[in-house]
């Protein structure tokens, strides 16, 4: 296992995290407890020493799992990461109660690395107005959190004030080959790190899409001297970034862990190859090539005045065709069209298509969303 230390800390942390959102689950869908703790114990004896939760995973399973996982020791032997639920705090009370709930089920004093999950320009708002900053410090203070980050899910405006907004430790963004403009994406990476910011990454294949090899990928991938599968592909584009500190997968299965922690061996920065990195741009001009809409995401079209968030819309439904994958491209949609943004709520008003520089017909277009989505 390799190891890079994070900026403004003492830790260094094994360049592969354990994410604990999809872990084994039995017939009726609850943590397969057995199996789920063989997994997170064989990758911390083989050096793993990065933890990842949240209060909501295994809907609300994950972190108890974890505090039994983590008995006989194996707790002193990680860096433990969780997350509070933004969108339940009302007042600075639940931040306190809920932090509390999260060290009684993980059984332990502290958590190593605290994040406020899952921001967007509507959360970070809130957040901000319940002093969510002295309650960070005040947490920090009394030992029960060590280092304050938080994970993001907007563009990179936004994510530049968050980062600017707080002296955090670290930032945990999705970020993977295809998604280098997506959300934070390269530019929010290299503007945290250069503020000094551990970053973790999540979703580094995509939740699995990136290795469902076709005929066309296996083709593409082969061109390479090299034998990798398309999971190792994905890691190693990660970890050839030295800004990168650990990179989260959501292992499964056994066996995926010891896949991973094979290629963690060799998970060196500035490793890829211009052979490499050409074998990585004929990947992705096959993807794009399967993209129906032309969207950039250069945003001229937004703010919309009923309040359609249509570069998310027309980002999930390429995905959709991008990857094969209208049901994981409709998760993605329900979630970042909530709350009144999504297609059907277009009034037909035409004043979007004025200022696209791409001359998308978006009306139109829109309605192609909602019938895929259905809404």
């Amino acid at each position: 296992m390799l190891f890079r230390k994070m900026n403004k800390t003492d830790r260094k942390l094994s360049i592969l995290g354990f994410g604990c959102m999809r872990l084994p689950q039995t017939a009726d869908f609850s943590i397969d407890e057995q199996k789920a703790t063989a997994m997170v114990r064989y990758a911390i004896e083989r050096g793993v020493n990065y933890i990842d939760t949240a209060y909501v995973y295994h809907n609300g399973e994950s972190e108890s799992f974890l505090g039994r996982a983590l008995a006989d020791g194996y707790r002193k032997k990680v860096n433990l990461a969780t997350k509070m639920p933004v969108w339940d705090i009302r007042s600075r009370m639940d931040m306190d109660r809920i932090l509390d709930e999260q060290l009684k089920r993980l059984t332990t004093d502290h958590i190593d690395f605290y994040l406020l999950h899952g921001l967007s320009r509507s959360s970070w708002d809130e957040m901000l107005n319940l002093n969510m900053g002295e309650f960070l410090d005040d947490a920090i203070a009394d030992g029960r959190i060590r280092y304050a980050g938080f994970s993001f899910h907007d563009n990179v405006q936004v994510f530049k004030e968050i980062v600017d907004a707080y002296p955090w430790t670290f930032a945990q963004i999705q970020y993977n080959y295809m998604d280098e403009e997506y959300q934070a994406g390269t530019m929010g990476l290299n503007y945290a790190a250069e503020k000094g910011l551990g970053i973790v990454i999540m979703e580094p294949l995509r939740g699995g899409v990136l290795v469902r090899e076709t005929p066309e990928t296996k083709k593409i991938w082969a061109l390479s001297e090299q034998s990798r599968t398309a999971a190792e592909w994905g890691l190693r584009w990660l970890w050839n970034r030295p800004e990168i500190t650990v990179v989260l997968s959501g292992m499964s299965t056994k066996q995926q862990v010891k896949d991973n922690l094979s290629y963690a061996n060799d998970g060196k920065p500035f490793s890829v190859t211009a052979d490499d990195l050409a074998v990585y741009e004929k990947i992705k001009t096959f993807y794009r090539s399967r993209s129906k809409i032309p969207c950039t995401n250069c945003r001229y079209c937004q703010p919309c005045m009923v309040g359609v968030g249509i570069p998310e819309c027309f980002a999930a439904y390429n995905d959709a065709f991008i990857y094969n994958d209208t049901a994981g491209a409709k998760f993605s949609y329900d979630v970042f069209t909530g709350c009144g943004r999504d297609a059907s709520q277009c009034q037909d008003c035409g004043v979007c298509e004025s200022l696209c520089p791409q001359h998308i017909l978006i009306r139109e277009r829109l309605k192609e969303v909602v019938s895929l989505f259905g809404h």
